[in-house]
């Protein structure tokens, strides 16, 4: 019997990114319930209005959202509201905004990026300073605003401490703070704090609050977090970002976190995460790389074995010339996805 196409796809099950991953029945059901009668284009709508009140209840009262179309808008649109056409942004080598998106801050915002290596993904106020200097020099791109990924690419988190120091380091010489949150809710579901112990509370100036990879269709948004919102009701229409039928945005990040779903979809992929790394640390000829603190797991396998796993499943190699790869975990992981992944690299090493 030749199976069909829905078969197909529904036995697939990818470990290469948590953007894999289908929407969240809650989630899909909202944008149903928002999928009724007219209501005002361009965010003047009820369900955008509610956003509002449900990012003040996470971030506090002066925050206001911009729901977008994509991580990549919502950083673009993030740094570009930090920054005067002069600017620079300070950021990781391994940095979302720097390794993948394609140039879109340079080319879409304008906006030089001054990348420091990191080994673990993170920032620090030691590092910010290799590149943090030459202010009032024409000559060269001025550095004026920080911009630190919350978890890291490299799976890795930072404390609220650690946000606090940078942000105090970098206001200080005159910057500000951006914090790309693509996995934020994993990031909390890890510190068990909530989300505003490490961006309002810790001095970060605008947050790119993530939903698609935590079960959205799509969307995420720019959180301002200050009184002034530098004009990004504006930039947002200039980037292409503004959403006619914005309830259906709105509504997804409603969903999402105006109960504990944001909480509850991070906590199970990180709980994942960390059943992967317990299956695959004892077998031998596996090394583990970072610590796992969120929903991703890197690793070396020895040479040839990460082929033979993706004859099952597929994932990203991280660093073709090391044999490190990544596997990322989703809302809707499951135990015996786990488990079969890790048989698969069990055999393939063996």
């Amino acid at each position: 019997m030749t199976a069909t196409s829905t078969e197909v796809i529904a036995a697939a099950r990818g470990f290469a990114s948590d953007n894999y991953a289908g929407a969240h029945p809650e989630v899909v059901a909202a944008v149903a319930a928002a999928n009724a009668g007219h209501v005002t284009a361009y965010g003047e709508d009820p369900y955008t209005a509610r956003l509002q009140e449900v990012v003040a209840g996470h971030f506090g009262a002066g925050a206001t959202a911009f729901p977008v179309f994509n991580g990549t808008g919502a950083n673009v649109l993030s740094l570009q509201s930090l920054l005067p056409r002069w600017g620079a942004v300070v950021c990781a080598e391994t940095a979302h905004i720097n390794v993948d998106e394609n140039g879109a801050p340079e080319r879409v915002g304008g906006i030089k990026l001054l990348t420091v290596p990191t080994p673990d993904g993170k920032l620090t106020p030691e590092l910010i300073d290799r590149e943090a200097w030459g202010w009032g020099d024409e000559h060269r791109a001025q550095p004026l605003a920080v911009s630190i990924t919350q978890t890291t690419e490299l799976g890795t988190c930072y404390t609220p401490e650690e946000v606090r120091a940078i942000a105090d380091h970098v206001h200080a010489r005159g910057m500000r703070l951006h914090l790309d949150g693509a996995r934020l809710s994993n990031a909390a579901a890890h510190l068990g704090v909530p989300l505003r112990a490490f961006t309002t509370d810790a001095g970060v100036d605008v947050v790119s609050l993530g939903g698609t990879k935590n079960g959205l269709l799509l969307g995420e948004a720019v959180v301002w977090l200050g009184d002034d919102d530098s004009g990004l009701k504006y930039l947002r229409k200039m980037n292409m970002q503004l959403a006619s039928k914005m309830r259906f945005l709105s509504a997804q990040l409603i969903a999402l976190y105006e109960g504990d779903l944001w909480l509850r979809s991070a906590a199970h992929a990180n709980a994942m995460a960390q059943r992967l790394r317990a299956g695959v640390e004892t077998i031998g000829g596996v090394r583990l790389t970072q610590q796992t603190q969120a929903n991703g797991v890197f690793a070396i396998l020895p040479d040839g074995a990460a082929d033979r796993v993706r004859e099952s499943f597929r994932f990203y190699d991280w660093d073709p010339a090391t044999g490190e790869v990544r596997w990322m975990c989703s809302w809707d992981t499951t135990e015996e996805d786990i488990d079969g992944l890790v048989a698969a690299v069990e055999a393939a090493v063996a």
